[in-house]
């Protein structure tokens, strides 16, 4: 983003306008952490902000400030695609192809708003008028952070900004552990914490509030996971009939491939879940080092992401996608034992 552009954006925003801020179908802590602080940021300057959702998203993210005031599109979809019609400026946070907002796709493609996209994926689609794009930046919050900083307004960070933008830095850097984490997102956690974020309730508010459904069925996907060791790969598996039998709520199987990747040896690890109701297995990847999940996905599962965090989907049976994947691993087997 350049200089100019933040100039014209700072124009923009000088006078009162109707703006809807999006994330990505099914959003995850970055996605909720970044639209609701920058919802906050901009009815702080006395704009008439909205934060709109493809569909549901976790319980566990739903103590954000603001998260009652979010309209979710599945459920409301005339009053979204109103908010989207009467809309001035429409931001799209953490995602860059608008395919990536599920049925909200084409009301959004046929909006004259103008947009502005905040993304730290790779391979952008250039959609938006104003792109801030950085596949180095630790997550969209952090980017939120640096967009208010550009803008010159850093000092108006209050305590929920602070709160929301926090609890996105701190998911997507699975708390501060990946490569991604720079000395600058430290700063910027820290800046935060000053200005409100109470970085233990926020820890515990996302990671230490289990049900016991959600252990149960944790408790399957281990004894569902496998290793192939030849190719320093391990994968899980959670068919739909253990999900219903686990009373599986939306976000209860976060962060359940990392347990493959924490094994001794593995560097990639999938998870493979089935969603009968959309007819396709999701599909989470992970990796450490230099493997690139992103390319991976984006090869051969109508995916992509980052270069160690991933996403995916298959149009084939949960025992089709896992004979798939492992016919696939011989021709990469050189990327993972170099």
């Amino acid at each position: 983003m350049t200089e100019q552009d933040i100039k014209e954006i700072k124009a923009l925003l000088a006078t009162t306008k109707h703006i809807v801020i999006v994330p990505h179908k099914n959003p995850d802590g970055d996605a909720m952490g970044s639209t609701l602080g920058l919802c906050h940021y901009l009815i702080k300057n006395n704009h008439q902000a909205t934060v709109v959702v493809p569909n549901d998203y976790p319980d566990f993210l739903k103590w954000l400030p603001g998260h009652e005031d979010v309209i979710i599109y599945e459920s409301d979809k005339s009053n979204v695609e109103n908010l989207i019609e009467k809309a001035d400026i429409i931001f799209t946070l953490d995602f860059n192809a608008f395919h990536r907002a599920g049925d909200m796709e084409l009301p959004l493609a046929n909006s004259k708003a103008i947009k502005i996209m905040i993304d730290h994926h790779q391979q952008p689609d250039h959609y938006a008028k104003y792109m801030y794009s950085d596949v180095g930046m630790s997550s969209t919050c952090e980017m939120v952070y640096h967009f208010i900083s550009k803008l010159g307004d850093v000092d108006a960070i209050d305590g929920a900004m602070a709160t929301c933008l926090y609890a996105g830095i701190l998911t997507d850097t699975g708390s501060f552990r990946f490569p991604s984490s720079t000395s600058t997102t430290h700063l910027v956690a820290a800046y935060l914490i000053d200005k409100g974020a109470n970085h233990s309730e926020i820890y515990n508010a996302i990671y230490d509030t289990n049900s016991y459904e959600r252990l149960q069925l944790l408790g399957v996907a281990l004894n569902n996971l496998r290793v192939l060791p030849e190719y320093k790969t391990a994968y899980i598996t959670l068919s739909q009939e253990e999900l219903n039998a686990g009373n599986f709520r939306k976000g209860d199987t976060e962060g359940f491939v990392n347990y493959g990747l924490s094994i001794k040896g593995v560097i990639f690890a999938a998870i493979f879940i089935e969603h009968k109701q959309e007819g396709i297995i999701k599909i989470s990847l992970r990796s450490e080092g230099d493997f690139s999940v992103n390319e991976f996905s984006r090869e051969n599962f109508e995916g992509g992401g980052h270069t160690n965090a991933a996403g995916g989907k298959s149009d084939l049976s949960l025992n089709d996608t896992v004979e798939k994947f492992i016919s696939i691993l011989p021709r990469y087997k050189h990327t993972l034992n170099p």
